[in-house]
Parts: structure tokens; sequence; C-alpha cells
């Protein structure tokens, strides 16, 4: 007999108006990193800032969301309010991620260095602090939105669809903090881009708040003992659990080597481009001129095949399972950094854009099959525990993905010093400088991906153990309610007779 072709059910499929909805917060989720990827640079390149120090800035408040990150996706599970467990946080956080995203690059020049380090690195916290309101139970409400194993895929196909949008205009950022026709440089230009970024998180944040429905809204509040010390040991409880869940393990370190090594590549990408495909330009800046073209042709033409490619991702899932649709797209991704070395060509600086559709391959399917794939987790930690913890999961999974953004922010600008990369010296960097800027930015993505390949070999949940963990999940949850009616059943019954019992002798 050939492998059973499942069908999702109507009532399993997400309304059109709902979908677009969560996918405009999957727009909003990937603006704000594309953006501070792209506009961070005006530290070192505008305002001459070291590159460790940059590196560092980035990294400090990653590791601020390994606490907030938990404790925001705990608190998004547990309450319980008119509105929803998630909505009125979502709504919170989009409005304080907007405002603080604004505030952090409203910089000028004339200070010192130690200055704009702490500058930035105060006000980078904060929006940290704001935005994880928005994104930890954003992501989570996309796990619960449906339970079917394909149309949990669809979900999270249109929202990376929706998403991409922000990588497809964010490598035109430098281009338009440059242009002297707009901007007196790259710092004032910074600060206008920022004020127009913020302003959209806040509008686009706000809508899955008001228009998206949960359907958990109206789950029991958790069994645990009142006061702080038993909330907290819940939470830790949680924690160890998330952790031991195997499966849940294998996801994390594999999106942590898949996209933070494609990270830590970037931020070599652009100093690759200016200092060694453009190094003949005539003066410094007309190579960032020219190679701020290259970049943003670069980065859209990798965006625009990331379009297609989750729709390949998503279609290719549903015909061999997700876990081998991943294998083979990350696969695919790595022909592509190893096509970087050929296009990295003085003479033809447009041969680069011949690897933009193989790297495509490696993001384009990473958060559509990986984010649907920890749904089916969180499925399967429900059958092993009896509780549901969207929240937490989504929390430590993005934890991993910014503690690796922490980790790629920090070496990134350490491996650049060691390089031997000197600012100062403009296009006189040494040959030796650029061959290893290029080792870097080619060598560590492919190991990362080859890495993240073995571990996801080892990932058991196929598709009709998908399904049979569900169809066990929703038998439980049957059960659970039925004898909740039986005990509420019954305190009625022995009430009416308590009753019946006080009012019998004024009968009499």
């Amino acid at each position: 007999m050939g492998k059973t072709h499942h069908i999702t059910a109507p009532r399993d499929r997400i309304p059109i108006f709902q979908k677009a909805v969560y996918s405009i917060g999957g727009l909003v989720n990937n603006i704000q990193a594309a953006a501070l990827g792209a506009m961070v640079i005006v530290l070192n390149l505008g305002l001459g800032v070291n590159p460790a120090l940059v590196g560092l800035v980035g990294a400090i408040p990653r590791l601020i969301d390994a606490i907030s990150d938990p404790i925001t996706g705990y608190i998004s599970d547990n309450i319980r309010t008119r509105w929803g467990r998630r909505r009125p946080v979502i709504f919170l956080g989009a409005i304080l991620g907007g405002v603080f995203y604004a505030v952090m690059f409203q910089l000028y020049k004339g200070h010192s260095e130690s200055f704009y380090f702490w500058y930035f690195l105060c006000f980078q916290c904060l929006y940290f602090l704001g935005f994880t309101c928005f994104s930890i139970p954003w992501i989570a409400l996309g796990y619960e939105m449906t339970p079917d194993y394909h149309e949990r895929t669809r979900l999270q196909g249109a929202a990376n669809f929706v998403g991409q949008i922000a990588w497809l205009v964010a490598p035109w950022f430098f281009k338009i903090m440059s242009n002297k026709g707009l901007f007196t440089d790259i710092v004032q230009g910074a600060r206008f881009l920022s004020v127009g970024i913020g302003v959209f998180i806040i509008l686009g944040g706000v809508l899955p708040a008001i228009f998206i429905k949960e359907r958990f809204a109206d789950l029991p509040k958790p069994e645990r003992g009142k006061g702080l010390w038993n909330i907290t040991k819940d939470f830790f409880r949680g924690f160890v659990v998330a952790f031991k869940c195997k499966p849940f393990v294998k996801l994390c370190a594999a999106t942590f080597l898949v996209f933070n090594g494609f990270m830590l590549a970037s931020a070599f990408t652009a100093y690759v481009i200016f200092f060694y495909v453009f190094k003949n330009a005539p003066s410094l800046d007309k190579a960032y001129a020219q190679g701020g073209t290259l970049l943003g042709w670069f980065g859209s033409v990798s965006s625009l095949c990331t379009f297609c490619v989750i729709f390949l991702a998503t279609w290719l899932s549903t015909k061999i399972g997700k876990r081998k649709a991943f294998l083979t797209t990350v696969s695919i991704s790595i022909i592509g950094y190893a096509l970087k070395w050929v296009g990295y060509n003085p003479d033809y600086p447009y041969l680069l854009l011949i690897s933009a559709p193989f790297i495509a391959f490696g993001l384009g399917s990473l958060f559509t099959l990986v984010s649907s794939m920890i749904a089916d987790v969180c499925d399967y930690d429900e059958l092993s525990t009896g509780t549901r913890r969207e929240g937490l999961f989504g929390a430590i999974y993005w934890w991993m993905v910014k503690l690796g953004l922490a980790v790629s922010s920090l070496v990134s600008g350490i491996l650049l010093n060691l390089t031997g990369f000197d600012v100062k010296l403009g296009l006189g960097q040494s040959s030796q400088t650029l061959l290893y800027m290029r080792l870097c930015d080619i060598g560590i993505p492919i190991v990362a991906s080859i890495i993240a390949i073995l571990i996801i070999v080892t990932f058991k949940i196929s598709e009709d153990r998908a399904y049979e963990i569900r169809k066990e999940v929703e038998r439980r949850r049957e059960e659970r309610r039925k004898e909740k009616r039986l005990v509420e059943t019954e305190r009625r019954r022995q009430e009416r007779r308590r009753g019946e019992r006080r009012s019998s002798p004024e009968e009499c």
C-alpha cells in the first residue's frame, strides 16, 4: 500500500483574512531584524566605532533576551484576560518596539566612541525588551491557529512569504542612507529611516492583536500553587521540560546553525563587496556607491528567489514531508555559498548574483518548515505532559536564534579585526585581509549547514506520527472536558440537595 495522504479538514483551515493579518505580523517581525542588520553598520562606517565594539553592542542585548524571551512566553501561556492570552501582550509590544527602534538611531556626529556605544546599547536593550512582547506571543499565536499538519506549513509559508518583503527592501537601506540627494551623510539617513521603520512596526504590529482569534483563549488556568515561589518553580519546570524534549532541541540546534551561519557570513558580505569587489574604485565614496548598489541587488535577487522557495518548500513538504524538504533545500543552499567564491570578481562584480538563487533555498525554507515542525512538537509535548506551552517553546526557540545572533555579532566583529581590517586604510586593505574575509564569508555557513543537516536526519516526527499524536491529544482533551463536566454536574446536584434540605423545615 502507498503512503496515506492526509487532506486538511474544512474546520482546520485558517480563513484567508486571518492568514493575511498574521502574515503582516510576519513582515513586522522580519523588518526589525532585517533593518537592524542593515543599519547598524552606520556605527562603524558613519561614526567610526570599532568593529569589535559594534559586535559587542549587538551581542549584549541578545543575552538579555535569554531572560526576557522565556519570561514573556511563560506569561503569554499563563495569563487569562477578556482579550485572550496573547493579544494584549502583542499590542503593547508593537508600540514599545516601534518607539524604541526610532529612538535608537537618533545619533549625531561629534561625540566620543564610548558615548555612541552606551547610547546605542541602552536603547537597543529597551527596544529588544519591548519588541519581545510582540514577537514571542505572535509566534505562539501561529503555532496554535490550526491543529493540521499541512495547514501549519501553509500558514508559516504565508507569513514567511509576506515577511520576505523585509529582506527584499532592507538591502537597499544603506543605499538610501548614503544618498547625498536626500541626506548629508549616512548618520542623518539612519535617523530619518529609523523613524519610518518605527512607525511601521507600530501600525503593522497591532493588527494581529486586534483581528486574530485565539484558538485556546479559554483554556482553564494552570493548576499550581499561588504565590511568586510557585510561579517561579512552574516556570523553571517548563523550561526543563522543553530542553528535555529531544525533537525540539534538534530543531533549535539546526536553526541556530543555518540562520546564524548565514548572519555571520552576512556581516562580511558588505565588507567584501566594498573593499574587495570594488577595490579598484577611484575613491572610497565611489566604492560605497557602487558597492551599495550591488549589495542592494544581491539582497533583492535573493529575496525574490526566496519568495519562490517558500512556495516550493511548502509544496515539497506536502509531498515528501517536512524533514526531507529541509534536507533538500539546505543542501541546495550549500551550493550557493560555494558559488560566492566565483561570484566575488572585481572584473565582473555582478557575477555574484549567480549564487543568490541557491543561497535562497536555506533561509527561504528554514522558518517555513521549522516553525511548522515546532507546532507539531507542541502537540508532542502536550501528549507527554498534558500541558500546552506554545509561548515557552516559541520563546526558547527564538531565544536560541537571538543567542546565535549575539554570538555571530560578537564573533564577526572579532573576526573582522583578526583579518587585519582597518577602516582607516579605506581601499588599501591588504590582500591577506581580503582573503580571510572571503574565507569567513563562505566557509562558515557551509560548515554550519552541513552540521544542521546531520542533526535533522535524526528528527522522527513524520506526517503519520504527527496525525497519531493529534488524535491521541484530542481524545485526552475530550476526556478531561467530560470529567470536568461530570464534576461540575455533581457539584450543582449537591448544591441543590443542600438547598432542598435547608428549605424543607420551612415548608413543613
